[in-house]
């Protein structure tokens, strides 16, 4: 029996981007604690890999390809979930371009890469909310967690921006949702030390961010893991609307 005893026994839960790296976290953690999970991702190799890995030990969980930019495919998501689970409870919208993207500035980015970087990082959010929300409502509720960033509170470039984006997008869709009894909220992680991060940030950079945290070191995927549950626990059951910021201490924010 898990942290949260069986209350995600019989419940299931998709998490986007979870072919690696902190949804991989998510989905792992979910399985530990009784819920069935849809592993979704655009790499349907990494997908793979998880899902079986959560079944090796015992786990319940589905490898479901989806690029979240495409509100057919997060239907399409949606409806393989409801085929092989039988309904929706939870959803982690944690799938971004992060790992390999460009460092530019807002005002030299290529339009079209921008374009598909907000497609990705922001709607993306919106997509595969839209596609799970009356399917959850059927079930008489459920809870969605939206991946932020301290960069919303930093400087950033369209990465930042996308992550204030994800903040208002909580916000916005709370007010929307409540009335079915689904809850959002969204969590701003601080630096953490995934293989998408070291391949992306200039290591100069992260050395210098982690001088700046109070708990001095860069986070792990399993601290954000208590949070995540948290939140679709029903512990968080008057919780909607909010941004948890998990990050060492970074971010001092009113």
């Amino acid at each position: 029996m898990g942290l949260y005893g069986d209350q995600f026994k019989d419940k299931v839960a998709i998490v986007t981007g979870a072919g690696g790296g902190i949804g991989q976290a998510y989905a792992e953690a979910l399985a530990r604690e009784g819920a069935a999970v849809v592993v979704a991702d655009i790499n349907t190799e990494g997908a793979q890999k998880v899902a079986d890995g959560i079944t090796g030990e015992g786990g319940n969980a589905l490898a479901v390809r989806v690029d979240v930019s495409d509100p057919e495919s997060a239907k399409d998501m949606s409806a393989q979930t409801l085929s092989q689970f039988g309904g929706i409870d939870y959803l982690v919208n944690n799938a971004a371009i992060f790992g390999g993207m460009k460092l530019d500035f807002l005002v030299t980015v290529d339009p079209e890469y921008y374009r598909k970087f907000m497609s990705v990082n922001l709607d993306g959010a919106l997509w595969c909310t839209r596609a799970v929300y009356r399917k959850m409502a059927k079930r008489g509720g459920g809870a969605i967690v939206n991946q932020s960033s301290t960069a919303a509170w930093l400087y950033a470039n369209f990465y930042g921006l996308a992550k204030v984006g994800i903040n208002g997008l909580t916000q916005q869709l709370s007010r929307e949702l409540g009335g079915q009894n689904i809850r959002i909220n969204a969590i701003a992680p601080g630096p953490i030390d995934t293989e998408a991060n070291r391949t992306t940030t200039p290591q100069e950079m992260v050395a210098d961010i982690v001088k700046n945290i109070p708990l001095s070191r860069m986070g792990q995927p399993d601290d954000l893991v208590g949070m995540c549950l948290f939140l679709l626990s029903d512990q968080a059951k008057w919780i909607t609307g909010q941004i948890f910021n998990v990050d060492g201490g970074q971010i001092i924010r009113s």
